[in-house]
């Protein structure tokens, strides 16, 4: 079993990260999963949140939004919407996207699209999230 996998987080737009890893924690659709090296093959749908990865002491962080990450014993990839790195997230912007979304989930309007709303909420909660992070 390796001591290290390979990590690939891609976007429509560009390579976001190619880099090794010890840990990598992935936002799924049902919780958070947690790959360590010799991890067992999958393909999870990713949700909205904080992924992280880890390298001896240092962790990094992205939010990442929809997509897919296919997980195997010594690599990982990844395949998202979105992911931006702490430094690369408007605060102010995420703040006003999830209010937005707020009040479009109080209105009561038939016409909400109720799960593009939702979405829209935890996206900019991850952003906001990530944007507090140092790295």
């Amino acid at each position: 079993m390796a001591d290290i996998l390979q990590l690939e987080i891609v976007t429509p737009e560009k390579m976001v990260v190619k880099t090794s890893a010890e840990e990598v924690q992935i936002p799924g659709q049902d919780g958070y999963l947690g790959v360590l090296p010799g991890h067992a093959p999958l393909i999870t749908e990713l949700a909205a949140g904080d992924m992280t990865y880890r390298i001896g002491a240092d962790t990094k962080h992205f939010a990442v939004a929809s997509g897919f990450a296919e997980v195997l014993p010594d690599r990982i990839i990844v395949l998202a919407e979105s992911a931006e790195r702490p430094a690369e997230i408007d605060v102010e912007r995420a703040r006003e996207s999830k209010k937005r979304a707020e009040k479009l989930l109080a209105s009561g309007d038939p016409q909400v699209d109720y799960p593009r709303a939702v979405r829209a909420v935890r996206r900019a909660e991850a952003r906001i999230a990530v944007a507090s992070e140092k790295n």
